[in-house]
C-alpha cells in the first residue's frame, strides 16, 4: 500500500497581503530549489519538497492579476490608500479581488509531481472542497462553465460567486490559492468588477445563512474536504 504525500498546515492568522506574499514566495523558492538540486545531480538521493497549506485572513487589500485589467478596479490608489486598503499587481491568474477579515484565504504550496501534474485536476478539487463545505452548512455550490471559482444559485438570473481562485505554478509547485467568503464585508466588493465579471453578484456564508459563521469550523471543514479529495495526510503546525 503506497504511502499518502504528506502536507504541512498552518493557520497564519491576520496578515499583511505583502508579508504573506513574500513568504509564500520564499517557501516556493525553496522548493524549487530542491526540485533544481535533485535534477542536476541525478545520482544522489532525492529528497522531496515539503508540502503546505496556509490558510490567513488579510486586512483590506485589492490583488490584480498579471494578466488583470486596471479598469476593473473603481478606486484610484489615492482613494484605496485613504480608505485603509491595500492594493497589489500580483502574478497570479485571474482579474481583480479583494481579500479581508472574515474570509478564509487558502495558500496550497504543494507539488503536483506528488500527487498529478494537471493544473486542471488541481483546480477542480479547490473547486470541490468548498462545495463539499457549503453542502455541510445545507447550501449548493456548483460551477458555471467557462469560469474559475464556485457559485450558488447557478441557474438563477445572477449567480452569486462565493469562492474565487487564482494560482500560479513553477516547477510544478504551486503557490497563491482560494478565497472563500465566510463573514465577509461584501461591500468591498462594490468597489472592483469582481474577476472582471460585471453581470454576476458575490455572497458570503454569512449572507447566504443570515448569520455569522464559526470561521474555525469551516476551515476544519475545508482541510477535512482538500485532504479526501486530493490524498494527502495532514500535519498541523501551531498557528501564528
Amino acid at each position: 500500500m503506497s504511502k499518502l504525500p504528506t502536507v504541512v498546515y498552518r493557520d497564519l492568522g491576520l496578515m499583511r497581503y505583502k508579508e504573506a506574499w513574500d513568504f509564500q514566495e520564499s517557501v516556493l523558492a525553496e522548493g524549487v530549489s530542491i526540485k533544481t538540486e535533485n535534477r542536476r545531480n541525478p545520482e544522489k538521493d532525492q529528497i522531496s519538497p515539503v508540502n503546505h497549506l496556509f490558510f490567513v485572513e488579510h486586512p483590506h487589500v485589492y490583488t490584480l492579476g498579471k494578466s488583470g485589467d486596471k479598469t476593473h478596479v473603481l478606486l484610484s490608489e489615492e482613494e484605496m490608500d485613504s480608505r485603509g486598503i491595500d492594493y497589489f499587481h500580483i502574478n497570479r491568474g485571474g482579474d481583480i479581488t479583494y481579500h479581508g477579515p472574515g474570509q478564509i484565504v487558502g495558500y496550497p504550496i504543494i507539488d503536483l509531481e506528488q500527487f498529478r501534474t494537471d493544473i486542471n485536476w488541481y483546480l477542480r478539487n479547490l473547486e470541490e472542497a468548498c462545495i463539499l463545505t457549503l453542502a455541510d452548512h445545507g447550501l449548493q455550490g456548483g460551477r458555471i462553465e467557462g469560469l474559475t471559482g464556485v457559485w450558488l444559485g447557478m441557474g438563477a438570473e445572477n449567480p452569486r460567486k462565493i469562492m474565487a481562485i487564482g494560482v500560479r505554478c513553477s516547477r510544478w509547485i504551486t503557490m497563491h490559492g482560494f478565497a472563500f467568503n465566510v463573514n465577509t464585508d461584501l461591500g468591498y466588493f462594490g468597489n472592483i468588477i469582481p474577476c472582471g465579471i460585471d453581470d454576476k453578484g458575490v455572497t458570503s456564508l454569512q449572507n447566504e445563512l443570515g448569520k455569522p459563521l464559526d470561521i474555525e469550523l469551516v476551515k476544519m471543514q475545508m482541510r477535512g474536504h482538500l485532504a479526501t479529495l486530493m490524498g494527502y495526510d495532514e500535519v498541523t503546525l501551531p498557528s501564528v
